[in-house]
């Protein structure tokens, strides 16, 4: 006999289910495109016909053939669905800052649906989402392959691996709570069965504190925390497990240990020099540079109960990543789009387009960091990230020519993922 709580779980996933419910798509589709962006060579080809069987793209064509249903989008500007290589989804849908001390898990685990779900409607098809208490993003990903709850493509990390008191602890409550986050580790040995716990439990990849952070308390966001050889000893133990890692990294040391240690992307890279950039090039390590969301936390963080300490920290890194970043292009680093979402509302994530455009990306740089570099990090076996014949039909219309207006991604009207139309009527 299922228990009360199993029941009701049950039944908040059926309500989600059928509240978000898709158009699903059927066997043979044709989207009459006015104009198709090719992500690999920056061309617009105009008046073309995507058709699409299944999950797939069949073919780009000038003709319309018989039998298939239409979606008209001749006015349309497409692409292919977006990527977002650093968010955040579960968690409280309370803004107020100090929420996840005092709300049950469990509204964070709707949190995560309804964030999923506002993630692909911005037209993000697939995400990284590094960070989760309770590997609660694992039981999202899964629900979302299961066609159960609407939201887009995930590879996840579960819990950040960190040092006690560090950035992937929780350090808000006095020592008589004995609290600590779930992944926690010191240590080489204690380290390693951490990662294979992670593992166990279904996580894409592994992501760890190597510095301090912003959103921490008690930790300064440049100091590095884990030894060289308790860096090394993670990233071992997790390739030997087939598993990509991602270190959060503001201070140079942390990112220069990282990198030496065999460490696939950094995340954040606040205070990148020349030196580490080429470091991180010729190591072939991507970057994943979160530069728009100072702006929400300077404007609204006080109204959201952000502690001054946090602000502070914030408003001393924001400049500088920014100015990392222009390093990390001029120097040719691999970059990847990552906004880490849940620190600035979900849905909002085109918004940092315009802020690398201004940081020394061309338009068109921009969008394939967002689709042919990610897809190339997020699983370089899985056809994604263009529009092109045997492709999977992740979908995106857009009303402006993005390499003329990059702006025109905060306004997406059509998204399809994996064949199916979650936005944007067929007729």
């Amino acid at each position: 006999m299922l228990s009360m709580q199993t029941r009701l779980t049950h039944v908040l996933i059926l309500i989600f289910a059928l509240f978000f419910s898709s158009q699903a798509y059927s066997d043979q589709l044709a989207i009459k495109a006015g104009f198709i962006l090719d992500v690999e060579s920056g061309e617009i080809k105009a008046n073309q016909i995507i058709l699409i069987e299944g999950n797939q793209i069949k073919e780009i064509t000038g003709d319309l053939p018989e039998g298939y249903k239409t979606i008209d989008l001749s006015d349309k500007y497409i692409v292919p669905g977006l990527f977002d290589m650093h968010t955040h989804l579960v968690g409280v849908l309370d803004k107020t800052y100090f929420s996840s001390l005092f709300q049950s898990p469990h509204r964070a685990m709707i949190g995560g649906i309804v964030n999923a779900n506002k993630t692909l409607m911005a037209g993000f098809t697939s995400v990284r989402n590094v960070g989760a208490p309770d590997f609660m993003d694992v039981a999202l990903r899964n629900s979302i392959n299961a066609n159960e709850v609407p939201g887009p493509r995930m590879k996840v990390s579960g819990p950040s691996i960190g040092i006690t008191g560090g950035h992937c602890d929780n350090n808000y409550l006095n020592h008589s709570f004995e609290q600590y986050s779930d992944g926690v580790a010191d240590g080489p040995w204690e380290i390693r069965k951490k990662i294979r716990n992670n593992v166990k439990y279904g996580v894409d990849l592994i992501k760890f504190c190597a510095t301090g952070g912003v959103f921490s308390h008690g930790t300064k966001v440049g100091l590095r925390q884990y030894t060289f050889d308790e860096m090394k000893a993670l990233i071992d133990e997790a390739h030997d497990r087939d598993r990509h890692v991602a270190a959060h990294a503001h201070g140079n040391e942390g990112i220069k240990f990282a990198i030496l240690a065999g460490v696939d992307t950094i995340e954040h890279a606040t205070f990148l020099n020349e030196e580490t950039a080429i470091l991180a090039r010729e190591n072939n390590v991507t970057l994943a540079m979160d530069i728009y969301n100072t702006d929400y936390t300077q404007e609204f963080g006080r109204k959201n109960g952000v502690p001054e300490a946090n602000l502070i920290k914030d408003l001393e890194t924001g400049e500088s990543q920014r100015n990392g970043f222009r390093i990390a292009v001029e120097n040719g680093v691999n970059l990847v789009y990552a906004t880490d979402s849940g620190v600035y509302p979900h849905g909002d994530n085109a918004k940092q387009f315009p802020i690398m455009v201004k940081y020394g990306m061309t338009p068109i740089e921009a969008i394939q960091s967002a689709t042919i570099v990610a897809a190339e990090l997020f699983d370089p076996t899985l056809k994604i990230g263009q529009i092109k014949a045997g492709y999977l039909a992740d979908i995106v219309a857009v009303n402006e020519n993005p390499l003329k207006n990059i702006r025109t991604f905060e306004e997406v009207v059509f998204v399809m993922k994996d064949g199916q139309v979650f936005k944007g009527q067929a007729r």
